[in-house]
């Protein structure tokens, strides 16, 4: 009398089998699926709506850091995909209290920039905490109670922050 053999398959090796090849093959046709991009022909984001806003926080007296701020700034208004389409506000706290003290050299920019419609805040904390008095900044400053205050209340309005 013939006994039938029969052999069992395990198969717990299978299910890892398959995820690995098939993350291989993703791995594999992704690249040739991303869309590809002349250099020459891409000219950055469009701006689609109609309204930007955001914060620049300046915190530091770093003549660099500052200049560069105020520069980020003249940019953002510049851009021709942004005309008229942006409201921006400098919040100044902590030693970026440099920017705005009258000695700075800085007024020209500041006045420039406000005429453009940027809000120039500083933190009264800071001032408060440094013993600096309004008669030591320009007088054409908005105030603000805290900086960072600020910040937060503006991330919440959905503003980007930007900390050059």
């Amino acid at each position: 009398m013939a006994v039938p053999i029969t052999f069992t398959l395990k198969t717990n090796y299978m299910k890892p089998l398959q995820t690995l090849l098939m993350t291989v093959f993703i791995g594999l046709t992704l690249p040739a699926m991303a869309q590809k991009i002349d250099p020459a022909s891409f000219h950055g984001a469009s701006a689609t709506k109609a309204h930007y806003r955001a914060a620049y926080q300046l915190d530091t007296d770093e003549e660099n850091k500052i200049k560069g701020t105020l520069r980020n700034i003249q940019n953002a208004l510049d851009d021709p995909r942004l005309k008229g389409k942006l409201e921006l506000e400098l919040v100044v706290h902590g030693a970026g209290v440099a920017a705005f003290r009258k000695e700075s050299g800085n007024e020209e920019m500041l006045k420039k920039l406000q005429d453009r419609g940027v809000i120039l805040a500083m933190c009264e904390n800071t001032m408060r905490e440094r013993k600096i008095t309004k008669e030591e900044l320009f007088p054409f400053l908005s105030y603000v109670p805290s900086g960072n205050g600020e910040l937060i209340i503006r991330g919440q309005e959905g503003w980007t922050i930007i900390h050059p």
